[in-house]
């Protein structure tokens, strides 16, 4: 399934990999080069401990290179008829309205109400419009959820 990303989802992850190139590679080599000036290397759990988190911090680049190079930028600025990935909804459910954004699983967080596509509730309203109300179930049973707006 393709990664799907809003501009301020990918300047997220822009940052993320900047800080990690610019600031984090070079404080482990650093902490490697100190570690290698105590001598044994074999015993020294300073320098192990320095080229794990090297190896981690290296792996962390290239998943978000990739990551960067393989998604699809949606436009959350853009309104439609029917919600799409990057709409922006008001909701009614049990009486009180919220708004949920729709965006791709790695920038979802569902404390600041951003649910992925891939979620049950994300697929849910995927494709829905004012209007409609949407039936997910949940471990509890069946919530009623009611689109009243799509921004």
């Amino acid at each position: 399934m393709p990664n799907y990303l809003t501009a301020e989802g990918l300047e997220k992850i822009k940052r993320e990999l900047d800080e990690l190139k610019n600031v984090k590679r070079k404080e482990v080599i650093e902490r490697i080069a100190r570690a290698k000036e105590l001598g044994d290397l074999s015993e020294n759990a300073e320098y192990s401990d320095a080229k794990d988190e090297q190896g981690f911090i290296e792996g962390s680049i290239i998943e978000l290179e990739k990551m960067i190079n393989d998604s699809i930028l949606v436009d959350n600025k853009k309104t439609s008829e029917v919600v799409i990935i990057g709409s922006r909804l008001k909701i009614k459910n049990d009486g009180k309205e919220r708004y949920y954004t729709i965006v791709g699983s790695k920038e979802a967080s569902p404390q600041e109400n951003k649910i992925s596509n891939e979620s049950p509730l994300g697929q849910a309203f995927l494709g829905k419009k004012v209007g409609d109300i949407v039936n997910v179930e949940v471990p509890k049973g069946e919530v009623e959820y009611e689109i009243l707006a799509i921004e």
